[in-house]
């Protein structure tokens, strides 16, 4: 099978996930009640799917879908600020094709790059437990494994690096996670033959508010990746 048709079949194997009860429950709950500015959306409420150009040479890896943002419109970091910030960013580096991200029909494509996450369903307060990630982590190793252009891995946020980086100590490719430190912006050459890893600090409301992380800071990002290919 073809990687394009094998990527998918996994999105539709992703969207019918209902092995984490508490992150469903949550999910369902908030596409229920609903936040009053989008009273009169419907909102997706399932596992949210990888989205992207299955021959890319880049892959994004973010935390889990925002309650309001990808839980509402179904794509990945689609309809709240942090997309807004990073399909900006994505934009001006020549990866997607418009800066904004409002529905899955308005015409957004992305070129050359993939958007997944550690999680695929929206959690309590944005933090999914250990055991929640573990049980997303196939999804995203059969991602990887089906991306085979992939040169660059952008990892939004400490929790992404770290599953990341435990996919390659579990299949043996480095001896240990510890041995690589987050920081924005920093580049990793994981092991001969493997993408180049690339931190940045995540695109969240908390760190675009502060000025932790700048526009310039995650274009800055995307430039080197960009370079690195």
């Amino acid at each position: 099978m073809a990687s394009h048709d094998a990527l998918k079949l996994l999105v539709h194997e992703i969207t019918a996930c209902q092995q984490c009860p508490r992150l469903r429950q949550h999910c369902l709950q908030v596409a229920q009640t609903k936040r009053r500015a989008y009273r009169d959306h419907e909102y997706w409420g399932l596992p949210v799917p990888a989205f992207g150009d299955p021959r890319a040479r880049v892959l994004v890896i973010g935390l889990a879908p925002g309650a309001h943002g990808s839980n509402r419109t179904g794509r990945m970091f689609t309809g709240d600020r942090s997309g807004d910030f990073l399909y900006r960013a994505l934009y001006e580096t020549g990866f997607a094709s418009r800066p904004t991200a409002e529905s899955r029909e308005d015409g957004l494509e992305l070129t050359g790059l993939y958007i997944t996450a550690a999680a695929r369903c929206a959690p309590p307060d944005n933090k999914p437990s250990p055991q929640e990630l573990a049980t997303c982590r196939p999804y995203l190793e059969r991602e990887i494994e089906l991306l085979k252009d992939v040169r660059v891995v952008v990892a939004l946020g400490g929790v992404a690096f770290r599953v990341y980086l435990g996919i390659l100590r579990d299949a043996g490719a480095i001896p240990s996670v510890s041995a690589f430190a987050f920081g924005h912006n920093v580049v990793h050459q994981t092991a001969p033959g493997l993408p180049v890893l690339i931190g940045s600090y995540h695109p969240s409301q908390q760190n675009t508010s502060t000025g932790k992380l700048t526009a310039a800071m995650l274009r800055d990002v995307f430039e080197r990746a960009r370079s690195l290919l």
